[in-house]
């Protein structure tokens, strides 16, 4: 019965419902310390000779109901971060005292490495020298004039203190597998599947550019892929295709993971291997390692290189895995497809598989570049983002880029009037239902996650396009297909009555994306994607709000 009455309001919902001007407080029951969204409108009465602390409570208000936004939930984040170096810097005796012994013959395994280069990069160019059509397979003597360069990479991984490297299992022929898909630690893969394989390869459009290492690429018959445009991706996997279908061409390598990882899990599967439909055969890479993690996360290369140049020797174990083939039964599509693959190389490493991608190394990048102290808590497993909320990844650093110009302090939270600040919106009963809608944790302060799984939500639901289209007819009264500020400002005087005509010029400015003096459909619509919490002023019975 005592818990009935303590679970009872002390008022009624109806008597809630008749209060108008009456102060509203609030009890903590339990005494925890949970603080409480300060409303501005009390604050300034408050700073003008208004007595007591009148706090309002925002927990109950949704500034989104309008466009069938429920309530916020927002995952916690990963506890893997699976981009980390386990050994980013040089602890303890043994590791010193082994780097001074190593110097010496570090300086001659640099020279090695630099003749062994050099004499690559010169017999490359032989080959290609005079090669006019590029989309044809490469003439066989060319071919075998390459093998001085694939023996000047097994000298290169020699160097880098790769003496023997453990070989598990064998290549399949090319005619049963003519696609082979990697996991991807460091840059070493690559170098030895030039030596070993000798493949045609999918890497960035940016890898060109690379002196030395560039050529080298070329005379692979590479396929560039731009992972941010979307003809670039559809090009490069017919590519693929046209390649893994002819026998004059080596087998097509694809590292699906996109980028490095510290090899202790598996990250989503790009799907551009898996499209074609043919036959596939896993490859798996090792660094068996106790004081000198050889990945290529969170760690420079110069840094990496330095470490590998100073070790007795680095150990590297390469298991070719069995065929995994299309299912012939039913039509199956890329992503079943890559999944199963993604679950064989996963078995054979014992590693557990994520939802992070290349997206996520892009957030992690920036925000250790912002001097942000937990930069792995803004890693959203953009695999899981893109298939769920149908963001890019591009879209994703826009909205980090926005949080961070926000100011957050060291604990990656912001308070209400930096996030005010940059949505050029003034304090006011609905800029702070906003805030309140993602500030599920009720701390006064919002973190990225918050801010950027709130944003998501607004625009995965179905009436958002709708409402954002509508909103814009109902600004342009006057059907000259765009908006002027005056315009703008009489719409947003219903949920901002007490605005100055210079604060929304400063919204007039994000709305006008171009910078042509006016808004066309085009920017509204661009503007309200980029900054979809902006759609709560446009909403039915803003003026009330």
């Amino acid at each position: 019965m005592a818990a009935d009455c303590l679970r009872a309001p002390l008022l009624g919902s109806e008597r809630f419902r008749d209060v108008s001007d009456e102060a509203e407080v609030i009890v903590d029951i339990d005494g925890s310390d949970r603080p409480t969204i300060q409303s501005f409108s009390n604050y300034r009465n408050n700073n003008h000779g208004g007595h007591g602390d009148h706090l309002v409570s925002l927990e109950d208000q949704n500034p989104f109901d309008f466009i069938g936004a429920g309530s916020l939930s927002v995952p916690s984040p990963s506890t893997i971060d699976p981009f980390r170096n386990n050994t980013p810097n040089i602890e303890g005796l043994y590791e010193w005292v082994k780097i001074l012994v190593c110097i010496p013959i570090a300086v001659v395994r640099l020279i090695l490495f630099g003749l062994s280069l050099a004499v690559g990069y010169v017999v490359t160019i032989c080959a290609l020298h005079g090669w006019k059509d590029r989309e044809k397979p490469m003439p066989r003597w060319r071919g075998r004039l390459m093998w001085v360069t694939r023996l000047c990479t097994r000298s290169v991984l020699f160097c880098f203190g790769y003496h023997w490297i453990k070989r598990i299992g064998r290549p399949a022929p090319r005619a049963t597998a003519p696609i082979v898909v990697s996991n991807h630690v460091s840059y070493v893969e690559p170098i030895f599947f030039f030596y070993d394989l000798f493949p045609t390869i999918v890497t960035s459009e940016s890898h060109d550019a690379i002196p030395f290492v560039g050529t080298i690429i070329r005379a692979m018959q590479v396929i560039y892929v731009n992972r941010f445009s979307a003809s670039s991706r559809k090009r490069a996997v017919s590519e693929i295709k046209r390649k893994a279908s002819c026998d004059d061409y080596p087998r097509v390598l694809l590292f699906p993971e996109g980028t490095t990882t510290n090899g202790r899990v598996l990250i989503a599967f790009q799907l551009g291997a898996f499209i074609p439909g043919y036959p596939i055969q896993p490859v798996v890479v090792r660094y068996p390692h106790v004081h000198f993690d050889q990945s290529w996360g969170y760690i420079s290369l110069a840094k990496l290189m330095f470490r590998m140049f100073t070790q007795f020797h680095n150990f590297m174990e390469v298991e070719y895995l069995p065929i995994v083939l299309p299912l012939e039964n039913q039509k199956e599509s890329a992503v079943h497809f890559a999944e199963r693959t993604s679950r064989s190389i996963a078995s054979a490493l014992n590693v557990v598989q994520t939802s992070h991608s290349y997206g996520d190394l892009l957030l992690l990048t920036k925000a250790s570049q912002s001097k942000q102290e937990k930069a792995s808590t803004y890693m959203v497993e953009m695999s899981k983002i893109e298939t769920s909320f149908n963001i890019s990844t591009m879209e994703a650093v826009e909205f980090l880029d926005k949080f961070l110009s926000m100011n957050p302090d060291h604990s990656g939270r912001v308070k209400i009037h930096d996030f005010l600040r940059v949505l050029r919106l003034r304090a006011c009963p609905l800029s702070e239902k906003i805030f309140g809608y993602l500030d599920v944790e009720k701390q006064g302060s919002v973190t990225f996650r918050q801010f950027f799984f709130g944003s998501a939500h607004i625009l995965k639901q179905p009436l958002f396009s709708q409402t954002c289209e509508s909103a814009f007819t109902e600004c342009d009264g006057r059907g000259c297909n765009y908006v002027s500020q005056q315009q703008l400002q009489d719409i947003l005087k219903l949920a901002m009555p007490d605005a100055s005509e210079e604060e929304v010029g400063g919204l007039f400015n994000i709305f006008d994306t171009d910078g042509d003096g006016r808004i066309s459909k085009d920017d509204f619509m661009t503007c309200l994607r980029r900054n979809p919490l902006l759609i709560a002023f446009f909403g039915r019975g803003s003026a009330s709000r």
